[in-house]
């Protein structure tokens, strides 16, 4: 991805006068490193807290349904691997990649989602911006590698604002 690639706990700013390519995928970094950020310095039984009733979304999900989103979206939709399952989520739950439970781990969560990005970064690498992906989304559509950044760096913001009110109401931390 970045020329600076970096585990995802380790967020550097993206930089202010780079490329178009370049500013995408230092922008998803950031925002993965986010994530990992929010997570950091809790236990298992705190990632899988969902801190905000009725809502059973906790921590550990997200990494976890963004473990799912990088796979649907590098693999099977850029990449055209039809075989690239779903890992956590079934037909009778959808939600699987959500609902933990008291076996889930931040430890296999974690490394299943630091697998899924580096499929992504591998998947992306020889490609350009312009270049439609070898499969198609559930929707049947194509899209090109541009897109499928900008949907990325969407679906982490979002979701790292829900990390943001989840870890605030875990333990009282904030920050960007």
């Amino acid at each position: 991805m970045s020329t600076e690639q970096t585990d995802a706990g380790s967020r550097v700013d993206p930089g202010t006068l780079t490329g178009e390519r370049e500013a995408l995928e230092q922008w998803l970094d950031f925002h993965r490193a986010t994530l990992a950020t929010k997570c950091e310095g809790l236990d298992d039984a705190q990632l899988r807290t969902a801190s905000a009733p009725p809502s059973d979304l906790n921590l550990m999900g997200l990494v976890r349904h963004m473990a799912e989103v990088e796979r649907g979206w590098f693999r099977r939709v850029l990449a055209g691997e039809k075989e690239a399952g779903w890992i956590y989520s079934t037909k009778e739950d959808h939600d699987g990649d959500i609902h933990v439970t008291a076996e889930d781990t931040w430890e296999e969560a974690y490394a299943t989602w630091q697998a899924e990005i580096a499929h992504a970064r591998a998947n992306a690498a020889g490609r350009g911006l312009d270049d439609l992906g070898s499969g198609t989304h559930r929707t049947g559509r194509t899209f090109n590698l541009r897109w499928i950044y900008l949907h990325m760096i969407e679906e982490y913001a979002r979701h790292n604002g829900h990390a943001d009110l989840i870890r605030e109401r875990i333990d009282g931390a904030t920050g960007d």
